[in-house]
């Protein structure tokens, strides 16, 4: 698989990121290193523990990683995530975590097709 495919089986945005890094070979190894990142782990542990301003850093983290990384389908509802957070709120986060779950799932799956 390229890394064009890559992001075209996310629905993320390869041409947008590769007019801002110029090169295929950086795109790859930053969505690779993507898969080292623990803000959604963090965002999860937060939110199952109840810790509300952790919960907010981690989805504001996941939500900027997503836009430097041009992954705009985990972007979006990362950030629907991080605005009901942003106020320190953390009832009815359910179905927004459940949405962005299904993102992460489906580009970690697809950056996998490209790791080496």
């Amino acid at each position: 698989m390229t890394v064009r495919e890559c992001y075209e089986k996310m629905g993320a945005d390869y041409d947008g990121l590769l007019s801002r890094l110029g090169s295929e070979a950086l795109i790859k190894k930053f969505a690779v290193k993507f898969l080292d990142d623990a803000s959604f782990q963090e965002l999860k542990d937060a939110l199952a523990s109840g810790e509300a301003e952790k919960a907010f850093r981690a989805a504001h983290t996941l939500k900027g990683i997503c836009l430097n990384l041009g992954f705009d389908n985990l972007y979006k509802p990362s950030e629907v995530l991080t605005e009901k957070l942003r106020g320190g709120e953390i009832d009815g986060y359910e179905d927004m975590l459940a949405a962005v779950e299904a993102e992460y799932a489906k580009t970690v799956e697809a950056i996998n097709c490209i790791s080496d």
